[in-house]
């Protein structure tokens, strides 16, 4: 595998890997780099790599990028990966990843019930600050993998609560570098869903919180590691939940996983991917799969779920990036 080559983005100084677009990028603070590997940042561990990897200094900086970044060149913005499947042609075009300036986490100066989060913090971590700061309310997000940017995108949610039930607003930028302030409203939540168009990307949200005892808070959270680590492969190379849960106005409808047993494929496997046994709603990598084993594997559950009960399967995990042809 070739190594990604870093940019010197004063420069703009490119290589033999640099796709012919390259030069054509805006001059930024952060930093660029090219034929950049995602497959060990992808829980999954699978998937080829990003033609360039863009990492902004700060908001500013990524919105003089949106701005100026030539409108026929795609761009994909990727958090830890918790949740989806690169695939193993890579991405096209220039993924962009939110480093630690966007991972901040604070207390609003002017509401101390209020935390404010940066898209690339860890939503573990936002759980981990209210506690520390004897906030309750937003203990669910230990149990949720991945970043603040995906909550917002996904509307993630565990044990009964909800992203839209604590996110007050949140700021994200459009293609064309505008930055928006949005209400929980006008993100329009819905189950594992948000109407915010696609390609805008969320920098941060501010959350409300209440007042609360630490101790509690923590035996709170210590229940819900206790509960995901008896009924899910957390341990595993995993993306989280496959498959949302049917609407409840759909015939047959309940867990997804329960729709997924019945039709016999709890364990089922596809090359080195394979749905656990532990929990049938969770696809592992076993050591050896490719992404297409995995969206293999996937499709072929949703066909067998539609056959046995009639039910269509949505995906909750993303597949972003291009399929390696004549496989």
């Amino acid at each position: 595998m070739k190594t990604a080559s870093v940019m010197n983005v004063s420069t703009q100084t490119t290589d033999n890997d640099a796709p012919t677009w390259f030069d054509s990028l805006p001059k930024v603070r952060g930093r660029y780099r090219v034929n950049a590997p995602l497959d060990q940042s992808s829980w999954f561990r699978v998937g080829g790599p990003a033609e360039a990897l863009f990492k902004p200094e700060d908001v500013e900086d990524l919105q003089v990028f949106l701005k100026n970044c030539p409108s026929d060149i795609p761009v994909t913005v990727l958090g830890v990966a918790s949740n989806c499947i690169i695939r193993d042609g890579g991405i096209r075009g220039v993924v962009i990843r939110l480093g630690r300036t966007f991972a901040s986490i604070q207390i609003d100066e002017n509401n101390p019930e209020q935390i404010i989060a940066g898209a690339a913090a860890l939503d573990a971590n936002v759980a981990r600050f209210a506690q520390e700061n004897g906030l309750t309310g937003l203990e669910f997000y230990s149990g949720i993998p991945g970043t603040i940017g995906g909550a917002l995108r996904m509307n993630a949610g565990c044990y009964g609560i909800e992203t839209s039930n604590v996110c007050l607003s949140a700021r994200a930028i459009d293609r064309q570098g505008n930055l928006h302030n949005l209400t929980t409203d006008e993100m329009s939540m819905s189950y594992r869903h948000s109407d915010v168009p696609e390609d805008w990307i969320f920098v941060d949200a501010i959350f409300q919180a209440q007042p609360g005892d630490k101790s509690e808070i923590q035996n709170r959270m210590e229940e819900i590691k206790s509960q995901r680590e008896g009924s899910q492969p957390i341990r595993e190379r995993t993306g989280g939940s496959t498959f949302a849960n049917p609407e409840r106005d759909t015939p047959g409808a309940g867990s997804a996983w329960k729709a997924i047993d019945a039709a016999g494929c709890r364990g089922l496997e596809v090359g080195g991917a394979q749905m656990s046994e532990k929990h049938c709603n969770f696809m592992i990598n076993t050591g050896t799969a490719t992404a297409d084993n995995l969206e293999t594997l996937g499709e072929t559950v949703r066909r067998r779920v539609k056959e046995n009960s009639g039910i269509d399967l949505r995906w909750e995990i993303k597949r972003i990036g291009e399929a390696v042809k004549d496989k």
